[in-house]
């Protein structure tokens, strides 16, 4: 093995520095996908007992060593337990930007994708639309807009529909006396996939006090799934955009059509 230059005692070769490399790539993109969420406090609390330990080892403690080793035996199961959610969202994403990613662009050299993307022809515009002036009569609604999977999971839980997207369709759907308005619309691959779907409703204690179930809901797909989601307040007569666990209020008509062509443009021109 080639060595390419020494650290004190430590030798690094080619393999150590993409070793290395690689690690430093996993660690960036994990705070990437935990950064402002409570697993990352408690991300923080888990190294932060870590190093404790190691501590410990150095300075010879047994008992405190010992507390650490019945801890550190149950740490698998319990990292497993408090960040299903996350690693449930790395997978979705690590899945999405593999080789073998269906969004790929080189898989449509195949002749069973040659076709326009179906996600090119969602007209953002008019379901912007329709959620303003569902807005404007307080109408509460929420439109959940999947990137990498049509979430089927959700659709089941309410109405199939895979119907064109219109205005007037959205607002029917949405309104007071509709039969479907209570929960989620699915809007994947230019077509309404579901109406009336439940959604997992956000645990985040940062939020939770500050928020109606419709948002909490909006907020809980966000983070359990790459979805982004335009939910219309009832109350305040507003629209918020969510997306990775995320609310953003007072946006524009233009700000909120800007933001989804911009999260979708990748899937639009079939790109990942």
């Amino acid at each position: 093995m080639i060595d390419l230059f020494e650290l004190g005692k430590y030798r690094f070769t080619l393999i150590n520095l993409i070793d290395v490399l690689l690690v430093l790539l996993i660690s960036i993109q994990l705070y990437k996908l935990l950064k402002g969420s409570l697993a990352f406090n408690i991300l923080i609390g888990l190294v932060t007992i870590y190093l404790f330990g190691v501590l410990v080892r150095y300075f010879e403690m047994p008992l405190l060593e010992g507390i650490l080793s019945q801890f550190a035996q149950a740490g698998v199961i319990a990292v497993l337990i408090v960040f299903q959610q996350e690693i449930r969202k790395f997978l979705l994403i690590l899945g999405n930007s593999s080789f073998l990613g269906e969004n790929k662009s080189w898989w449509n050299i195949f002749p069973w994708r040659w076709k326009i993307q179906d996600t090119f022809a969602t007209p953002f515009e008019e379901i912007v639309d329709a959620c303003e002036i569902l807005a404007a009569s307080n109408t509460g609604a929420i439109i959940v807009f999947p990137k990498t999977s049509e979430m089927k999971f959700i659709g089941t839980s309410g109405q199939l529909i895979n119907a064109d997207i219109s205005k007037k369709l959205l607002i029917s759907i949405f309104n007071k006396h509709s039969p479907l308005h209570d929960g989620a619309v699915i809007i994947s691959k230019g077509k309404i996939k579901a109406a009336n779907c439940i959604l997992p409703v956000s645990e985040n204690p940062a939020v939770l006090n500050n928020f109606g179930l419709r948002h909490l809901s909006a907020i809980g797909i966000s983070e359990q799934t790459d979805a982004v989601v335009l939910v219309v307040s009832e109350e305040k007569g507003a629209v918020s955009y969510v997306s990775e666990g995320k609310i953003y209020e007072g946006l524009t008509t233009a700000q909120m059509i800007d933001r989804l062509t911009k999260d979708f443009s990748n899937e639009m021109l079939g790109v990942s």
